[in-house]
């Protein structure tokens, strides 16, 4: 006999768990008592969002489904920013919720809230659990449910006295992973399409990549010759300064190589569902019928021509199209190898800083100094605005499974995301680049990374403003500041308070001792930037901005 808390610990333990993310309620306590006696490290959090962060993030780079559990009502509701991350970046994941009792449903009993409803726009499967003996069944299928076709969220709901409830259940078994592989005609297909292209493009993106398949993708480009650029916020798919390599595709994409792949005859998308941020609002592949001749490679058919009518679709994860692709080879030598070579020349000026700007901090150095102090294998991670920009324009990725980065702009993101990477991989360096306003929104993580004794670097260009919103009141409404003025304290005391270290840096030469003292704390750290809101981007400022140069 066993109670359906111990039933869920059973079942995570069966299918390979070993942490999850959390903020305790009173709702789940019968899960929380058998963790107790189980190997699965329980980490906790000071917020559900940033928690549910932690599990998509984990996901993200480990490549299985991260763990969540959060409380009912409220608890549930500030998950849910993390299982839209989830949902939109394709990652496994799986939100375990505590319900209220199965005899009180329908009455708006304390904070009761329909899971299925609430949940089912933005998670692939909503279920709840109101049988302890299904719960090897159910917990289970969700496993397979969030990492196969297309990964994403799935949430299970826990009514409370369904966890008490002591039943006999079958031993819990772990799911059965599905990979989908590309056939010969398909693999023939595209080859012959190679053959008679004059200016190919290749696109890496999405999820369900391993490293031995990036290695193997990146051995079939150079040996086509063929140019290849990563979709946005998925740039460890490449080695950036791979010869092969022309750039990220999305926001703010090299103008050069945006041209080139409007211009080009044939376009191969991998792992991508190339949505509206890579394509630049549809821009560069038009939606439904593509000017470019089309070959889309991804692990769910339900993706394929529904946004693009391809003209070659193979339904094949990201690794097995890699493993197939890398056994072919050109006939000939290829006619786009020297547009090949001009494309990474052009990314390289491209992602060179610039030595000048406005305000005593200038981000040029700064990038400039941690590209050459940072680790090949230094995890970045980050939420969104424009302060992202630096990092992601200028730091240039060398190996898999070094960005952490929501694709779908969710801000709060990186301190979270900091935290599970610097758990999952103690030995590497951990950077979290953030904005003021978008570390106010989960900085309170950095208390868990106090208290788990992870020595994250958390980097914030603190402007004074929310940035991108900002830029975009000045463009559309210039000088009528309204709503985006930010008063923030002082962060660098904010990290002493918390346990940690705290660095202020307001002119350029102070980064980098600043950045060594904060290395050699032992303690997380955070580095604030007193960034000029003038340095809205690496090109433009507020004013050229609102003056409409």
């Amino acid at each position: 006999m066993r109670t359906g808390g111990q039933l869920i610990v059973d079942a995570l333990e069966a299918n390979g768990v070993d942490r999850l993310y959390c903020v305790p309620g009173e709702s789940y306590l019968a899960v929380l008592d058998a963790l107790h006696d189980s190997k699965i490290e329980t980490i906790v959090c000071r917020q559900e969002g940033g928690a549910a962060m932690m599990a998509d993030c984990y996901g993200r780079l480990a490549g299985k489904p991260g763990i969540c559990f959060v409380t009912r009502g409220p608890g549930a509701t500030n998950a849910s920013a993390g299982v839209h991350i989830a949902a939109q970046d394709s990652i496994p994941m799986i939100l375990f919720i505590g319900q209220i009792g199965r005899g009180i449903k329908e009455r708006e009993a304390f904070q009761e809230v329909d899971y299925k409803a609430f949940y089912g726009s933005i998670a692939k499967w909503v279920v709840e659990i109101d049988d302890a003996r299904r719960v090897p069944e159910l917990v289970t299928r969700a496993f397979a449910v969030a990492t196969s076709g297309r990964p994403g969220p799935v949430v299970i709901s826990l009514p409370e006295d369904m966890l008490t409830d002591e039943v006999e259940a079958p031993a819990p078994l772990p799911y059965t992973p599905v990979e989908t592989r590309p056939g010969e005609p398909e693999i023939e297909a595209l080859c012959a399409l190679l053959d008679k292209a004059e200016r190919p493009f290749v696109i890496l993106g999405g999820t369900r990549w391993t490293e031995e398949a990036v290695k193997q993708m990146c051995g079939a480009l150079e040996r086509w010759s063929l140019p290849v650029g990563c979709s946005f916020r998925r740039q460890a798919l490449c080695d950036q300064l791979h010869s092969s390599y022309a750039g990220d595709v999305g926001i703010g994409v090299n103008p050069k190589l945006g041209a080139y792949i409007k211009a080009a005859d044939l376009v191969v998308l991998v792992g991508c569902r190339f949505g509206e941020m890579p394509s630049s609002d549809y821009s560069l592949l038009k939606s439904p019928y593509p000017d470019q001749k089309l070959v889309h490679i991804y692990p769910d058919p339900e993706e394929l021509g529904r946004v693009y009518r391809p003209t070659v679709a193979i339904n094949a994860t990201p690794s097995a199209f890699a493993s197939a692709f890398a056994a072919t080879a050109p006939r000939k030598t290829p006619v786009w190898a020297n547009r090949t070579e001009e494309l990474h020349q052009s990314f390289l000026e491209w992602s060179t800083p610039p030595a000048t700007g406005p305000g005593k901090v200038l981000m040029g150095p700064i990038m400039a100094h941690l590209e050459k102090v940072l680790p090949e294998d230094v995890v970045i991670c980050n939420g969104a605005g424009n302060f992202a920009t630096w990092m992601h324009r200028y730091h240039r990725y060398r190996r898999f499974n070094t960005q952490a980065a929501p694709t779908s702009g969710s801000m709060g993101y990186g301190m979270p995301a900091g935290v599970a990477a610097k758990h999952l991989f103690p030995e590497r360096e951990v950077i979290v680049w953030a904005g003021d306003g978008d570390f106010m929104m989960h900085g309170q993580e950095f208390a868990t990374a106090v208290q788990y004794g992870l020595p994250v670097i958390v980097v914030i260009l603190n402007n004074g403003i929310y940035g991108t919103i900002r830029m975009h009141q000045e463009r559309e409404y210039p000088g009528r500041v309204s709503g985006t003025t930010l008063k923030n304290p002082d962060f660098a005391a904010l990290a002493r308070a918390y346990g940690g270290h705290g660095e202020t840096v307001t002119e350029t030469a102070e980064f980098a001792p600043a950045f060594e003292r904060a290395r050699a704390s032992g303690v997380p750290a955070t580095i604030e930037v007193k960034l000029d809101p003038e340095a809205i981007t690496p090109t433009r400022t507020l004013t050229d901005i609102r003056e409409g140069r």
